[in-house]
């Protein structure tokens, strides 16, 4: 039995009385401004909460905590899948091992730098790298090649900055030589924390070890890993019991390690290729229910960056701008070697259907359309503001001063390098918005300066 997660607690929470009276609400929320987090009982009143006006104050207080600490920067991502090879029978994935309809191909590193290239030429500073659970005889070796090959890449002055990694758990040894390979944040989502549905839908392979993946990130911690993406995936247990079991992950690492998770994924469920279960979830969550949960999280745990994937439809993925979501993903392919080909045939084996295929361009036009900062900044994981440190700048919403400026910049190498002529004119204007109302005079100047040799000729600038 693990000590991570008290089933019994969560239960007794859920079925105990629930406070909705508006006075409470209120009061939660006038706590949850000052970013010290929310307690099972307040945050299972917001849950409950359906009352149009209150639920229009959460949406109002997510946004305003999301401000204070991170201001208006989205930071933009995409993921890049190097094999679809797997050793797990998950119920819910195109990828499980008894799909044998799929196409299997594990990218050699030839295709891995063309992949690379392509997400650069794309404006790509930051990627997601994901594997399915198997990585043939090469073992974890062949991850920190890719990881090797995918930094080593450069095109026109481009290179990625900071790779990200989800791959299968690992053993504490495993997780050092991950750390030295110099990755960003290492991301694994528990899928479901409710054990009893984790282990129907989890039938063979190492996955089906609850537990096991459950203490992934105490190892990764012990082994000297900074940073750690949690998540689950919402739709296959019911979404209330999963936001509590999530906190109790997070109390859990903040108690043991004194660092909770840099950030939290929210993904639904979506169809898969060949998974009868992805299209009938169990346990669906509507849209107004799951823009309560994303605004919630923001409240409960304000420090953390919280991911929204391309599963969501653009519509979706504009609304939860404004409820606390601090990173998207954009132009993403999820099937090995997706962004090198416009082969219909490829798009058969992506690990599930997405909701918003736009372009990297389109996304960021929307981005400035609705007022927000398009960010490709990598420079905390450079700077060394990482685990505890970048804890300590983002929980009292010192980390903004940074975020803006390095955002402003990555952006403006963007506008310069990438962007259309309608960008350009309208991604300006929101740069100079930003900098009269957002940024205080000294650190103007100095932004100011920079952003003069950026359109000199200068690249990669950061502090």
């Amino acid at each position: 039995m693990n000590n991570i997660i008290n089933h019994d607690q969560i239960m007794s929470e859920l079925n105990a009385t629930i406070n909705t009276s508006p006075n409470y609400i209120l009061e939660i929320l006038d706590q949850a401004k000052k970013m010290k987090g929310l307690t099972y009982h307040q945050v299972l009143s917001l849950l409950h909460t359906n009352d149009p006006g209150l639920l229009n104050v959460i949406s109002q207080t997510a946004s305003y905590i999301k401000d204070e600490i991170y201001g208006k920067r989205l930071v933009l991502f995409a993921p890049l899948y190097i094999s679809n090879l797997c050793n797990n029978e998950c119920l819910y994935c195109a990828f499980r091992n008894h799909n044998h309809k799929l196409s299997r191909r594990a990218l050699d590193q030839h295709e891995i730098g063309n992949e690379t290239k392509n997400l650069i030429g794309q404006g790509h500073k930051r990627i997601l790298l994901v594997a399915g659970e198997a990585y043939g005889k090469q073992g974890l070796q062949y991850i920190l090649d890719a990881i090797n090959t995918i930094y080593s890449i450069r095109s026109n002055n481009h290179s990625i900055k900071r790779i990200n990694v989800n791959i299968a758990p690992l053993e504490t040894d495993e997780f050092r030589r991950l750390n030295e390979s110099k990755i960003g944040t290492y991301q694994l989502f528990q899928e479901t924390y409710h054990e009893a549905t984790y282990k129907m839908l989890h039938t063979k392979g190492p996955k089906a070890n609850f537990d096991y993946r459950l203490s992934t990130m105490d190892r990764a911690f012990r082994a000297g890993i900074k940073d750690v993406g949690i998540g689950l995936l919402f739709g296959l247990y019911d979404w209330k019991y999963e936001v509590l079991a999530l906190l109790q992950h997070i109390n859990h690492l903040e108690k043991e390690y004194g660092i909770g998770p840099h950030t939290i994924s929210v993904p639904r469920l979506e169809p898969a290729y060949e998974s009868r279960l992805s299209y009938h979830p169990p346990y669906p969550v509507a849209d107004r229910d799951f823009k309560k949960i994303i605004a919630v999280l923001r409240l409960a745990v304000p420090y953390t960056g919280i991911i929204l994937s391309t599963r969501e439809n653009s519509s979706m993925r504009k609304e939860a701008f404004a409820l606390g979501v601090s990173q998207i993903s954009a132009g993403s392919k999820t099937n090995p070697g997706g962004y090198a080909t416009n082969d219909v045939n490829l798009q058969m084996d992506e690990q599930f259907s997405l909701g918003d295929t736009r372009s990297l361009l389109e996304v960021t036009k929307d981005i400035v359309h609705h007022g927000y900062l398009p960010s490709f900044c990598t420079g905390c994981y450079r700077m060394g503001r990482v685990g505890a440190d970048f804890m300590d700048l983002a929980k009292p919403g010192l980390i903004k001063q940074h975020c803006l400026p390095n955002a402003i910049f990555t952006f403006k190498e963007y506008l310069n390098d990438f962007a259309d002529d309608e960008l350009k004119i309208n991604g300006n204007k929101l740069i100079q918005n930003i900098l009269k109302k957002d940024i205080g005079m000294i650190q103007q100047a100095d932004i100011l300066q920079n952003i003069h040799q950026i359109d000199a000729g200068k690249r990669d600038v950061y502090y």
